[in-house]
Parts: C-alpha cells; sequence; structure tokens
C-alpha cells in the first residue's frame, strides 16, 4: 500500500498543466436561501424572505471547474444564454484560470440552471424544499454549430485529453461527437465521455464513465451484485468498441473494465460520513482524464479518481477538489 501511495503521490504531480478540452452541458446551479417568515394567507405554504443566492458550476462546468482546481489547463466548450447565469458561470469558471472563449452565447436559448430553494429558521435546519429546472432540449443550431467547429479547430492542437460530458440537452450534436473522437483516435489523444441518457451514440470512444444505474438503463435489465456490473460492462465495452468502462457504484467503490480483459474492482478510499453525492461523478472524470493525459495506467488513474471523489462526498453541493487535498488524503 505504501508503494501505491507513492506512485498516486508522483501522478498527482504528473496532472499539472495537463491541457484538457471539455465540451459539454453547461449547467448553473443557483441555490435561493431563505429564511422562513410565516405562513402564507393564499395557500397554506411558507413564506420565505431570501436571504442569499449563490451559483455554483454543475453538468459540464463542474467538470471543467475540477479540472482547473487539480491543476489542469482545461478549455470549455458548450452553450450558454444571454442572461445572468451565463455570466455566473464563466465568472466561475474564468476565475479557477479556466479558459471560456468555447462557451458560445445563444440568444434563443437559456443557460441550463438547476435553482434549488432552501428553507430554514433560527430553530430549524435548512432544507431544500424544491427544485426547478429550466433548459431547452433543441439541438444546437447549424450556425453555432459550425461556429463550434471552427473553435474546436483552432483548440484541439493544443489538447492533451478530452472529456464529452452529456446530459441530454443538446450541447453534443452527432457532427460534433464524431469529429471529436475521430481526431482523439487519429492523434492518440485520451479520450471519455459521460453521458446519462445517450450513450450507444458513442462509438469508438476511448473510455466511457457509468454509475451502476445508468449501466444498468444501457444494458436494459437490472444488475446484482460485482459479476453482473462487470458483465453490463463488457457488454457495452464491446458495444462502443472503447478502450475501457469505470462504473462508480457510490459506497461500494468503482469497477474499471479494459478491452484487454483486465477488471479493477476498486474499493472506496474512506469510509467516513458522506455528506453529498452531488457532483462526485465529475470529479471521477476530471481525475481520470488528468491522469490518462500524463500517460499513467488507467487502473492507476481510476485508483486516484476514487480517491478525489471520496473527498468531493464529504462536502455539500457541487464542489471540487484540488490537488493539494488529493495529497494530504494519501498523506493520512
Amino acid at each position: 500500500m505504501k508503494k501505491v501511495k507513492q506512485v498516486l503521490r508522483s501522478t498527482i504531480a504528473a496532472l499539472q498543466g495537463k491541457r484538457i478540452l471539455v465540451i459539454g452541458d453547461m449547467v448553473a446551479d443557483i441555490y435561493l436561501d431563505g429564511r422562513i417568515s410565516r405562513i402564507s394567507r393564499e395557500a397554506p405554504v411558507l413564506v420565505l424572505e431570501q436571504a442569499g443566492e449563490k451559483i455554483v458550476a454543475g453538468g459540464a462546468a463542474n467538470v471543467v471547474n475540477n479540472i482547473a482546481t487539480l491543476g489542469g489547463t482545461v478549455y470549455a466548450a458548450g452553450l450558454v444564454g444571454a442572461d445572468k447565469e451565463a455570466q455566473g458561470l464563466k465568472d466561475i469558471l474564468a476565475g479557477n484560470g479556466a479558459h471560456t472563449e468555447g462557451l458560445l452565447t445563444d440568444a434563443a436559448r437559456p443557460t441550463i440552471a438547476k435553482t434549488r430553494i432552501i428553507a430554514g429558521g433560527r430553530a430549524t435546519v435548512s432544507q431544500q424544499i424544491v427544485r426547478i429546472d429550466r433548459e431547452s432540449r433543441e439541438p444546437m443550431s447549424p450556425v453555432l454549430e459550425a461556429e463550434m467547429e471552427r473553435y474546436l479547430a483552432q483548440v484541439l492542437p493544443q489538447i492533451d485529453g478530452v472529456v464529452i460530458s452529456d446530459y441530454g440537452a443538446g450541447t453534443v450534436t452527432e457532427t460534433l461527437q464524431k469529429t471529436l473522437i475521430a481526431y482523439c483516435r487519429r492523434h492518440g489523444l485520451p479520450s471519455m465521455v459521460d453521458s446519462r441518457y445517450a450513450i450507444h451514440r458513442f462509438r469508438h470512444i476511448g473510455y466511457v464513465k457509468q454509475n451502476d444505474a445508468e449501466l444498468a438503463a444501457a444494458v436494459g435489465r437490472s444488475l446484482h451484485g460485482a459479476d453482473e456490473i462487470i458483465a453490463a460492462g463488457r457488454e457495452l465495452l464491446h458495444e462502443l468498441e472503447a478502450d475501457g468502462v469505470l462504473v462508480t457504484r457510490g459506497e461500494l467503490g468503482m469497477i474499471l473494465i479494459e478491452k484487454d480483459g483486465a477488471v479493477h474492482d476498486i474499493p472506496v478510499s474512506d469510509k467516513s460520513e458522506v455528506f453529498d453525492v452531488s457532483g462526485a461523478g465529475d470529479t471521477c472524470v476530471a481525475t481520470v482524464i488528468l491522469a490518462l493525459a500524463a500517460g499513467v495506467e488507467p487502473a492507476r488513474a481510476a485508483e486516484l479518481s476514487n480517491i478525489a471523489s471520496g473527498i468531493a462526498v464529504r462536502k455539500l453541493g457541487t464542489s471540487t477538489v484540488s490537488s493539494q487535498e488529493l495529497l494530504q488524503s494519501l498523506q493520512e
């Protein structure tokens, strides 16, 4: 174990400065904090006095943020609206050093936003009472798709690895997907996809990230235990002709299935209290692609991502993990 930790510590140093492109559905996670005032006269509902509002990077933007805080040089590509949520996302990402020139503005569609109303009082614990989602699922317009292709042609020669983060909001068109995957294969670049609803689209991608529920949906059956997950992962691996499938299993850790037949069952690195699993998958993807871009073997990349995800779940809300936190975790 001591030797493994030494290898992982040297891996963290190798991540620094690796140039990663992240393309996908950029999400503004908005938290509206309200203090309970009274019961409304209009309906049997709480009246809240707004006490604060915070925008946090979510979806593909959270992958961008994690790559930045882990020490990578990251280029964000996606669609945003002409609204305050877009500006909030750009400010957050740029504040961590991310390149945001690839965030194209479409005034006809809103920035994807997930607004959580948080209610609490002096004698009560604050908790989420409702979430309001706002997004367009229309595909990218031909004009913006052409603009995105021009951006990709400009930035790809500088890139060490590519992430496609697909939440089904229409950012990743079939044309862009094929362009990116073909480029990565042609130039030997590591690539990874995290797709919630349409994983079967991504043939010839490098690595696939799915949680156990997403994998079950992809193969059309319930999965019970590691053996069934491995069998399903192999099915998806062969169908997509990918290099590997990484399945996250929450408190049970991860399983990596590689095209050469190797299977790595990686238990959780820290069994201390879990506060929030939001965004842990984004941390996982960010860590893996950085490690692969640094030439780290896939099993070691998955082990490191497992440790990073363990840090992320001990934080509230979608969150980032820094290289310093990773080093500290390994020292402990």
